[in-house]
């Protein structure tokens, strides 16, 4: 199941869905008026997921439903989901941090602030992808390079999606007595992954890092210039990779409240 979780939505991110209909418009050729629809349609999805308006209009909606508090409350724990390292493979020569990797950065901020005592790491890796990769404990690592004694961090790392992530912390966390969390991901993935760990029974403290959608970018989309128009008009892999993850985000909402789990 968690595999299908992750290959299923594949196919409707506008990349997979342009690839199916250029790969049915193939075999196609003797009906051209459909073959040519489809191509423009594939053309269109492929453009319109690629440029800025699309990236910004999806993604800001996502991030800024959780700002980063005005003033850190202290609590029991912080949890930070796992998705900001890589793991040590050759030629690398430890792990490093991705462009998520700010949740491990503001994690170590947050405990040597005194918002909390303890951080629990949370995420397991993808069998099916890497045996190497063990974000929990690659996370660990890091943490512990910048100051976080090793006794005052919990692992949870069998967890492969947000779900698991919330329903396996909970699992540890219930039986220390701990409710109220500091929750660290990325802003984009902080309104599912809220959702699910309230659902949990946590009280839950957001705090969102990695943003990709800042004020300026917002107010650069409204720039009455022509050639910020055009800029915000030409596609970009950048973009395609935003509203890819945007998308992600908006289909795990839904699917999880189909489910009744959040």
């Amino acid at each position: 199941m968690a595999f299908l979780s992750k290959l299923i939505p594949l196919f409707i991110y506008p990349l997979g869905l342009a690839i199916i209909l250029v790969t049915t418009a193939i075999f196609l050729a003797k009906r051209a008026r459909l073959q040519r629809i489809i191509l423009v349609a594939a053309v269109l999805i492929l453009w319109l997921a690629s440029i800025r308006w699309t990236a910004v209009f999806l993604t800001r909606p996502l991030e800024w439903r959780y700002l980063p508090p005005e003033k850190i409350p202290q609590t029991q724990a912080i949890v930070v989901l796992g998705g900001g390292t890589e793991p040590q493979q050759f030629p690398r020569s430890s792990v490093e941090i991705n462009s998520a990797g700010d949740r491990v950065i503001h994690a170590a901020q947050l405990y040597h602030s005194g918002a909390a005592p303890h951080i629990l790491l949370s995420g397991g890796g993808l069998p099916w992808l890497s045996k190497d990769s063990q974000p929990a404990a690659e996370m660990l690592g890091l943490l512990e390079l910048m100051g976080v004694p090793g006794e005052d961090i919990w692992l949870e790392s069998e967890s492969v999606n947000t779900h698991q992530n919330a329903v396996f912390s909970r699992n540890i966390l219930e039986q220390k007595g701990i409710t109220d969390i500091l929750l660290v991901s990325s802003a984009s993935h902080m309104p599912r992954a809220v959702a699910l760990f309230e659902a949990q029974g946590f009280n839950v403290t957001p705090m969102p890092v990695d943003y990709s959608v800042t004020d300026q970018n917002w107010r650069q989309l409204w720039e009455p210039n022509p050639y910020s128009q055009i800029l915000n008009l030409i596609p970009s892999a950048s973009n395609l990779s935003l509203t890819t993850r945007s998308l992600k985000e908006y289909i795990g909402m839904v699917y999880y409240t189909l489910r009744g789990l959040q």
